[in-house]
């Protein structure tokens, strides 16, 4: 007999390549400054080898819900918006754009992806589809996991990152209709364009358009440009403002 979605899957092991946009985590990666210390304790045993009950072990978990690659929900900046539990399997595949100025952030740390790269990516690979994930690609992730290369901290204790602007973000969620964005920095926003508006304005505008975003991905050199699938999950826990995410882009093979 043959199923569709069983030879579906043969075409996608063997015509495309699966790569793993996460980074992996242990108790020294790095996470926003601002969470208190204390607040990651991985695989802490509490059922351990030898115990007469059951020979098995078991571990515990702690980490806040930014930390690592990780999806953010509405609820993180607006509040009484939405949170996990309003986000199902239905937003967790998408067609991914990767939009890549990464030779822009080469020649400018503080660089901010424009509404005119979004229009730039538009005329080789066509218009970002309904529905999209679009993601930037800085190759900042390469910092991973120096938390200090991460922020950019500078000598006089400044923080130096690019990202996204204001601009760029109303284009892919105005102009086009993305449902969601992400990027290799801890920060939607690059640090001028919020050491200009005094605050996370880009994260807080997408969240309270009601949209998701993934920060902190990694291995977008390797994922062709468009034309790929991101499959994205994360803990079923209910009334998180944020989850660590296992995301998976099925990518043409990049040359």
């Amino acid at each position: 007999m043959s199923y569709a979605l069983w030879k579906f899957f043969d075409e996608l092991r063997t015509s495309y390549e699966l790569v793993d946009l996460t980074h992996p985590l242990d108790n020294d990666s790095p996470y926003w400054s601002g969470i208190p210390a204390g607040s990651v304790e991985l695989g802490n045993v509490v059922f351990d080898w030898g115990n007469p009950m059951l020979e098995c072990l078991i571990q515990t978990f702690k980490f806040p819900g930014q930390f690592g690659t990780h999806v953010d929900f509405p609820s993180h900046f607006v509040k009484g918006a939405a949170s996990s539990e309003a986000f199902g399997a239905g937003n967790m595949i998408y067609p991914l754009c990767v939009v890549d100025i990464s030779a822009k952030v080469a020649a400018d740390v503080h660089y901010a992806a424009t509404a005119d790269d979004m229009r730039a990516y538009e005329k080789i690979y066509g218009a970002i589809p309904d529905g999209a994930f679009v993601a930037l690609r800085t190759d900042w992730s390469r910092h991973w996991p120096d938390m200090n290369a991460i922020s950019g901290i500078a000598d006089d204790g400044s923080e130096n990152f690019p990202g996204w602007s204001l601009d760029a973000l109303k284009y892919i969620y105005e102009t086009r209709n993305a449902s969601a964005n992400g990027h290799e920095t801890l920060d939607t926003d690059a640090s001028a364009e919020a050491a200009k508006s005094g605050d996370l304005a880009c994260e807080r505008y997408l969240l309270s358009k009601g949209k998701l975003q993934v920060e902190v991905l990694t291995n977008l050199d390797k994922v062709a440009p468009a034309g790929a699938l991101l499959f994205a999950a994360w803990p079923n826990i209910i009334g998180a403002t944020g989850l660590p995410a296992r995301l998976i882009a099925v990518t043409p093979k990049v040359d």
